[in-house]
């Protein structure tokens, strides 16, 4: 056996020691030689412009992949509301079936309970949270079948009435379709995430030709970091996913608001305080879903009915207000440019709510954007109507009341602030509107954090006991050496020292030894 003594002098780390402390282990030196420290990180790299490639790709098929949700929506829709066979996109109406058209949510809210049950139970719900999930716990690995059945469910729950938005269910396909990409290369868990984020992106702006908030989207709700080697692919997967659309689509807006005037200092006073009122409306419906949500899990029947349970409210409400069937874009653009107003507002908001957030309690499949459009952007309006007619010194616009209401109820239910206020923007293409629109969306953003710790998105993971780490700050460690911190004249004891001196003496006020935590024996 050799001398261990030797071998541990024989080791340039403890050659190069300046005392003759008492190691704490023997074998210390020769274990840390064999560690394989990594480098430091690179920021951008060859690596990342493979990723970048491969993102692109991603985008422009997810992209197509929107486009084509939408018209199998149009399908659905068309099948179950006028018993022809057309993708075109249409609202459903009650006029063709009358009041056997309350059945029709309910027929599809069968169907999407089974491919739920015997297909895959990662269908239900929004898309966004769960595939958060499946970012922060998952290594960003989503099941391949996934991105098969949620676009196909949510087309079954929104084309037979459900009062969602397409687009939760192609930003979850989008991202699946990244992370499959992501699993059959083999990349690393921080790429696959990349990929994964990519892919939502593209699917939100091939849904809203918005591709800078879906890269803000990304960062604030599914990178959890901003950092170039990730932010990069994204960015280069939007842009590639406006070109596709653009092309199959075409370039014009997707909401249509009026020429505004810049704002003046009370009206964006008013605008602010709008969105302390909106932040407190998001706070109330995130807690109202769950606690619909809670209540559908008390019931005694298995899960997989619980979304014809829901839709019975649907198709009844759909009944008395049928705008509140589908997506219901159409009820944005008409909020916005002023097409409805007062009491016909005011009750399409209610019932747009009422059903919405049955449906989405029962667990059935869709998105939430849309819905959320149509109620913050409904309340704002009737907000700023009324503030036109009691306080007209103001100056306040309800176009542009409407328009913040609609990104701050966003900003307050997701936290999503940026993305908020830049969506906004891309989608009416109204620059000055994005002064009334940061007033706002902060004061709702800020509301809601007072109010509610989690956002209607981390909710339903915080239930779960999952944490979701949403806040970004430099790590402290990496910016500080151990030269900065290190001891240079290091605190010796004796070996001989007993325990109850030094015990002694670490309790004594003023004492040199009262300072210190650790020592270095010397013999």
């Amino acid at each position: 056996m050799p001398d261990r003594s030797e071998e541990s002098r024989a080791h340039p780390i403890e050659e190069a020691s300046t005392t003759e402390a008492l190691p704490v282990a023997p074998g210390m030196g020769a274990a840390l030689a064999s560690v394989q420290a990594p480098h430091e990180t690179v920021a951008v790299g060859p690596r990342v412009v493979l990723i970048s490639g491969v993102a692109i790709v991603v985008a422009m098929a997810a992209a197509v992949i929107a486009v084509v949700l939408t018209r199998l929506i149009g399908l659905v829709t068309n099948l179950a509301y006028y018993g022809r066979y057309s993708t075109e996109f249409s609202a459903p109406s009650i006029e063709h079936l009358g009041a056997w058209s309350a059945l029709v949510p309910v027929a599809g809210a069968i169907v999407v309970g089974l491919m739920a049950r015997y297909g895959s139970a990662a269908t239900r719900g929004h898309g966004i949270p769960e595939v958060m999930e499946r970012v922060l716990y998952g290594k960003s690995r989503i099941p391949p079948r996934v991105m098969f059945l949620k676009p196909l469910s949510a087309a079954i729950a929104i084309g037979t009435g459900g009062p969602f938005g397409a687009e939760g269910p192609i930003i979850a396909t989008g991202g699946a379709l990244g992370s499959i990409v992501g699993q059959v290369f083999h990349v690393t868990a921080d790429e696959r995430k990349t990929l994964l984020a990519a892919g939502a992106a593209a699917g939100m702006t091939a849904t809203f030709g918005s591709p800078v908030s879906a890269v803000l989207l990304a960062v604030e709700l599914l990178l959890f970091e901003y950092r170039a080697r990730s932010v990069i692919p994204v960015a280069l997967a939007s842009a590639a996913a406006t070109a596709v659309r653009i092309a199959l689509v075409g370039s014009d807006p997707v909401f249509t608001l009026p020429v505004i005037s810049q704002p003046g200092g009370w009206a964006l006073a008013f605008y602010a305080l709008l969105g302390v009122v909106i932040g407190v409306a998001a706070v109330g419906i995130t807690r109202i879903v769950y606690g619909i949500e809670d209540a559908f899990a008390k019931l005694p029947v298995h899960w997989m009915w619980w979304p014809a349970l829901g839709a019975i409210v649907v198709g009844a409400v759909g009944l008395v207000e049928p705008r509140t069937l589908g997506v219901g874009y159409t009820n944005i653009d008409a909020i916005l440019s002023g097409g409805v107003l007062g009491k016909a507002l005011l009750v399409l908001v209610v019932l747009k709510f009422v059903s919405w957030s049955v449906y989405l309690g029962s667990g059935t499949s869709g998105g939430t954007l849309a819905p959320l459009f149509t109620i913050g952007g409904g309340l704002g309006a009737l907000l700023g109507a009324a503030a036109v007619a009691f306080v007209p010194g103001l100056g306040a616009d309800p176009h542009v009341a409407a328009l913040v209401g609609m990104a701050a109820i966003f900003a307050g239910a997701s936290h999503a602030l940026l993305a908020s206020v830049i969506f906004a923007f891309e989608t009416t293409r109204q620059p000055l509107g994005l002064l009334p629109l940061l007033a706002g969306c902060s004061a709702a953003y800020l509301t809601s954090h007072l109010l509610m710790r989690n956002s209607i998105m981390t909710e339903k993971l915080a239930r779960r006991g999952l944490k979701v780490h949403a806040e970004y700050e430099a790590d402290v460690l990496q910016q500080v050496t151990v030269a900065e911190v290190m001891d240079r004249a290091p605190v010796c004891l004796s070996a001989t020292m007993k325990v109850s001196e030094l015990a002694d003496a670490m309790m004594t006020r003023g004492h040199a030894l009262a300072a210190h935590h650790g020592f270095v024996i010397v013999n």
